[in-house]
């Protein structure tokens, strides 16, 4: 009975998933995808969701910072309907202004470098959007 929690961008997802009980978000994995072929994720997707049991997914929702949706939000929206539909499993959109920039200084302050900063960084923001909602509920 775990929760999924995503990063989705334009070239890759970030995945987490919390403990059994939803208390904690560990980042998991990094899927290279095309958001202009919607499908490109769900064979991954798909067998975690099997393998942890997932009951349902928190999509981060990157809002402009004055609160209004852009092209980037839309696409959150879109892709939101989609694993809905094709994973029937309940996503919700959590407001994710500024956990990649929260991600990033957390690595910065770790001393990690660029290189594997950018390999992390998804799966990482994926991690705080799921803990921000494990907290709020």
């Amino acid at each position: 009975m775990a929760i999924l929690g995503l990063d989705v961008g334009s070239k890759t997802i970030g995945v987490a998933v919390s403990d059994e009980l939803g208390f904690t978000a560990q980042g998991l994995t990094t899927i290279k995808w095309d958001e202009n072929n919607l499908p490109s994720a769900d064979q991954e997707l798909k067998a975690i969701i099997n393998e942890r049991s997932i009951t349902k997914a928190v999509i981060g929702y990157p809002k402009n910072m004055n609160g209004s949706v852009g092209p980037r939000g839309e696409a959150s929206e879109r892709y939101a309907k989609y694993f809905e539909k094709t994973h029937g499993i309940s996503a919700v959109l959590l407001d994710e202004r500024l956990t990649t920039m929260a991600a990033e200084r957390i690595l910065l302050e770790a001393d990690v470098s660029r290189k594997k900063r950018k390999k992390v960084i998804d799966k990482m923001a994926a991690a705080l959007i799921l803990q921000t909602y494990l907290d709020q509920h």
